[in-house]
């Protein structure tokens, strides 16, 4: 996968995931089973497909990149239970503050800690470029979101901390799956364990919350959209796309997912959009738009010969004024 196609994987996981919404308002189920039952169905998915690649990997003598060290694989660890913990901190805080306020703050907040922790951890500090289309697409997704109302006047403390700290989780995990695939793990052996190893925390969730729903076709058809589309694939996508692209920018091409759920709540929906939503959706746009635009390469500078090298400090004379006059030596261009 090449520079370019990184961002295009990143952006059709979030179209993914902007498709939940709308199936999950189709489903006649409680929001905390839906999300179980999605998280252990796609899970279940990206552990079998991980399981398959790491064992064909074996058979063919080819591997699945470098074995991971302690670290990494105590990573992975935090990395799934941070997978399950969101979905709990991101229902928990919608329940108590709201659906628009939840999600422009969890969702909002994720791209701001993922740079942080990228740069916290060893990786490139994120550009002002990078900053500044993200701040944008913040403000898009919190304008698009609330209609330009706030309503962040009845907000609960409580509920908004509980926000932060999933965005934070999410952060942790796009952070700890960026740093595995770059150390040479496969992209989906890393997803199957991270949402692998969350599927099996999620299960007690599922089985509590009651699944009795998954027995009617319509919720079973949409669980196995969601968790097979909008959960395996989607991660899929997203571990591709973290090959070549930055976490940082990855996360905050990620807020695509309210763009593509308020259009499908339109269409699908019959749902309104205010002016000033219709705004917040176009700053949205452009935030991401700048963010993916790939950056100028860095022109290496001319290596100057050691012979070349006897002016006085603080003489900056062109290369082709302190070339020696005379014949080109055999085998060399000027």
């Amino acid at each position: 996968m090449n520079s370019r196609s990184g961002p295009l994987a990143v952006v059709g996981a979030a179209v993914l995931w902007g498709t939940a919404g709308t199936v999950g308002a189709l489903a006649t189920a409680g929001s905390v089973s839906l999300a179980a039952a999605r998280l252990v169905l796609g899970g279940a998915l990206l552990g079998a497909l991980a399981l398959v690649a790491h064992r064909r990997g074996r058979r063919t003598a080819r591997g699945n990149g470098p074995a991971p060290g302690n670290a990494t694989r105590w990573a992975l660890v935090l990395g799934a239970a941070a997978v399950a913990a969101y979905q709990l901190c991101f229902f928990a805080a919608v329940g108590r503050t709201g659906v628009a306020i939840g999600t422009v703050v969890a969702i909002g907040s994720g791209p701001v800690f993922t740079g942080l922790l990228s740069w916290i951890v060893g990786h490139e500090r994120p550009s002002g470029r990078w900053a500044l289309a993200t701040a944008a697409a913040v403000a898009g997704c919190t304008v698009l979101v609330t209609g330009g109302g706030g309503g962040a006047g009845g907000a609960e403390a409580g509920g908004v901390a509980l926000a932060l700290l999933g965005g934070l989780l999410y952060a942790f995990y796009a952070v700890v799956a960026a740093r595995a695939i770059g150390g040479g793990m496969e992209s989906g052996i890393v997803m199957g364990v991270l949402f692998g190893g969350a599927a099996l925390l999620m299960l007690p969730v599922l089985a509590l919350t009651g699944p009795a729903w998954l027995a009617r076709p319509g919720g079973l058809l949409a669980a196995l959209y969601l968790g097979c589309a909008t959960t395996g694939l989607a991660y899929l996508l997203y571990g591709r796309g973290l090959r070549t692209t930055p976490v940082a920018t990855a996360a905050t091409l990620a807020l695509a997912e309210p763009a593509v759920a308020a259009l499908l709540g339109v269409v699908a929906l019959r749902e309104h959009l205010s002016p000033v939503s219709w705004a917040g959706l176009v700053l949205l746009a452009l935030g991401l738009v700048v963010v993916a635009l790939p950056a100028k390469p860095i022109m290496p500078e001319p290596v100057v010969p050691a012979a070349d090298r006897t002016a006085g400090a603080g003489e900056r004379l062109p290369i082709a004024a302190r070339r020696e006059p005379g014949p080109r030596a055999a085998g060399h261009e000027s």
